[in-house]
């Protein structure tokens, strides 16, 4: 991976994830973008030991774009209270299967995510399973507001920009709308996989294309943009 940093202070730095990447580490041991990044600080400020590095959000796997991390603590705190104050200005480019009815609209829906798994499921009847699923069941509002770009009628460019920031939520409510994104077969119906293509990197057709956001100090305000990933370009 060659990290691309797009902006850098003394206490927050932005960075390009490439899609295929894990934004934090998991059990399989992969490099993320976290790692990435530390190896980045420790390397350009020579630093010893482990280094501090804040995560305030994320993307998904297949998603590529641009992720925010806290440099130092107070960075990652200004982040996360401006996350949670909804006042960070978030961008997605997508492209999506056919082409929506309305050339721009806002989507408001409650989504459905698992929370946590209860234990010992392995000894529970199928009943009793789906009583905890439900259990563990949150229901919370989803909302962004879409515009089409540009459509030539099979695949639909959309500038899209969420107002919530709920699990997958982007991926979620452009399928309930009958429109899965473009590589996107977790949450394509059966009838539309015959024309979902892949994509390189096990990327999907959405990216984290600009954002907006105030400095730790000051009140200074930063505008991020990055341009569209070139595999589109044969879509749309």
């Amino acid at each position: 991976m060659n990290l691309k940093v797009l902006y850098e202070d003394n206490h927050i730095i932005a960075v390009v994830k490439p899609a295929g990447v894990l934004t934090q580490g998991d059990m399989s041991g992969k490099e993320s973008l976290l790692d990435q990044v530390k190896k980045y600080l420790k390397e350009k400020y020579k630093k010893p030991g482990n280094v501090f590095l804040g995560l305030v959000h994320r993307l998904d796997k297949p998603v590529q774009g641009i992720v925010l991390f806290g440099k130092t603590s107070k960075g990652a705190s200004r982040l996360s209270e401006q996350f949670r104050n909804h006042t960070i200005q978030k961008i997605y480019h997508a492209i999506i299967i056919g082409r929506p009815k309305e050339s721009k609209g806002v989507l408001k829906e409650k989504v459905h995510k698992i929370s946590f798994f209860a234990e010992g499921f392995a000894k529970k009847s199928d009943q009793e399973l789906l009583e905890e699923i439900k259990k563990a069941t949150k229901s919370r509002t989803a909302e962004l507001g879409f515009e089409v770009v540009k459509s030539n009628n099979n695949y639909s460019l959309l500038k899209i920009t969420p107002k919530t920031g709920r699990f997958h939520q982007i991926r979620i409510q452009m399928a309930n709308m009958g429109h899965p994104i473009l590589g996107d077969l977790k949450y394509t119906l059966q009838a539309q996989s015959k024309i979902q293509k892949t994509l390189p990197d096990q990327s999907i057709g959405l990216a984290a294309t600009g954002i907006s956001f105030k400095t730790a100090t000051g009140e200074k305000t930063v505008d991020l943009q990055i341009p569209l990933p070139e595999e589109w370009k044969g879509y749309i």
